[in-house]
């Protein structure tokens, strides 16, 4: 019997324990060395979690009402692709010019004097001596200068009316594929390609398919047979970005009779155009085109300098009233002071003469990278010959992952994006992008020098 009631008792002591009590097994015992009645234990554990109860109640929470609506996302589909989309911004490399510092001009070489010449003749008379109901699509004594210059230069052919100025290359891009793209509208895209052209059709809601670049540029077989229907394709034929190649005539022609038969528009991205060192430049596109599929980009920020946030676009005569129109109602302007500054600048010669002095100067800078890198790393890095532009690819050996040089270059205080970055589908090859523009042939040599000890310390 004794036994029978100290596991009764012991199964009592349970109960209560899940009910939120402490017990102590030598508290139950009695003074008498006798285990107390069922009646007695049944009774202090009915008590003790009364007084539980009484103490520190239970909170009870309501159940959610049965229409109360699910948490909607911040932001939208569109919002989130741009706030997700690549780029290649790094605080580190925002302090000085540096080896090797992608996509920036030498800024100390840009006639400052002259500039606040142009904006001092402005500003004197007064800034009522400028028009009051400005254009939305610019300055148009501006417009006239650039359609000139294109014209000449490049063999655009406009009218000033068809150019129309934006603030800088992406709100060019931004513009151009939110009148143009529908959200779901496939957009072949080259890969690699430029990440901030990437990311404002993904802000429109297109669709970037990725499209190969050979030796040849942009593959239009290639995209005919992964989409023939597609509603634009974007392309950098002059200098490919990254890769440095040039469209083939070939090419040239047969993407814009792709893109008359398929209703289709072509965003040509014309962005350093200038600075070509070897031979004349190829014409623009938008000057083989006889249907009006071409859409223009071109930037200032380039050739002048970054902090002026100009560029333009060159837009056909039927689409002329629709993008003046969105420039109204976007952040796409820029300041009728610096407008007219840059159209005095332009016309007086001053710009002529500063690109010509530029690109006698980059294509130097651009040989002595070259020497640099054969001479110390040789094994590590192959390089051509740089005939255009700001940069240069190095592709390292077979095998050799360009994320991880990389970081190595990065420690060692060398800027060189990986081509791996700018890539939608995997790349066959890694390689380091190597801007020459912005610092001299010592740096050159210096940054050389500590980009091949970072890339042997990989490889060991």
């Amino acid at each position: 019997m004794r036994f029978q009631a100290l596991m009764l008792t012991i199964a009592r002591i349970r109960l209560a324990s899940s009910c939120g009590l402490k017990w102590r097994l030598a508290s139950s015992y009695t003074s008498s060395g006798t285990w107390p009645s069922r009646t007695s234990v049944t009774a202090s554990v009915s008590a003790s979690t009364a007084r539980s109860r009484s103490l520190a109640p239970l909170p009870r929470q309501a159940p959610p009402p049965r229409d109360q609506p699910a948490a909607r996302p911040v932001l939208s589909t569109r919002g989130a692709a741009m706030a997700g989309a690549a780029w290649i911004g790094d605080e580190r490399w925002q302090d000085h010019p540096h080896a090797f510092q992608l996509g920036m001009p030498d800024i100390e070489q840009f006639p400052w004097r002259l500039w606040a010449r142009a904006l001092g003749q402005r500003v004197r008379p007064g800034l009522a001596a400028l028009p009051g109901e400005r254009d939305p699509a610019g300055y148009l004594p501006l417009r006239a200068a650039i359609a000139a210059h294109l014209g000449m230069a490049r063999g655009v052919r406009c009218t000033p009316e068809q150019v129309v100025v934006v603030a800088g290359a992406q709100a060019g891009f931004d513009l151009a594929s939110r009148l143009l793209l529908d959200p779901g509208d496939p957009v072949w895209f080259e890969d690699p390609g430029y990440l901030g052209a990437r990311a404002a059709l993904l802000g429109a809601g297109a669709r970037p398919l990725p499209v190969p670049v050979d030796g040849g540029g942009l593959d239009v077989d290639t995209g005919q047979r992964l989409q023939p229907t597609a509603r634009a394709v974007y392309v950098t034929p002059s200098h490919q970005f990254p890769l440095g190649v040039t469209m083939s005539v070939h090419r040239r022609l047969a993407l814009p009779a792709w893109a008359r038969r398929a209703g289709a528009f072509v965003l040509e991205d014309d962005y350093d155009s200038e600075f070509r060192y070897v031979g004349q430049p190829p014409p623009a596109l938008q000057g083989l085109d006889d249907s009006g599929r071409v859409i223009y980009l071109g930037t200032f920020s380039k050739v002048l300098f970054p902090a002026l946030r100009v560029g333009y676009l060159v837009v056909p005569p039927d689409l002329v009233g629709a993008f003046s129109a969105a420039c109204r109602f976007t952040g796409a302007q820029v300041p009728l002071l610096e407008q007219a500054a840059l159209a005095d600048f332009m016309t007086t010669g001053d710009f002529g003469r500063h690109v010509r002095r530029m690109r006698a100067l980059y294509a130097q800078r651009g040989a002595a990278l070259v020497r640099a890198i054969r001479l110390q790393a040789g094994d590590l890095l192959e390089v051509r010959s740089a005939h255009a532009g700001l940069h240069l690819v190095g592709w390292l050996p077979p095998g050799v992952d360009d994320r991880a040089a990389a970081e190595r270059a990065a420690a060692a205080g060398i800027e060189a994006h990986p081509l791996s970055g700018f890539a939608m589908e995997p790349v066959r090859r890694g390689a380091l992008l190597l801007g020459y523009a912005p610092i001299g042939e010592a740096e050159i040599a210096d940054g050389a020098r500590e980009l091949a000890g970072a890339l042997r310390r990989l490889r060991r």
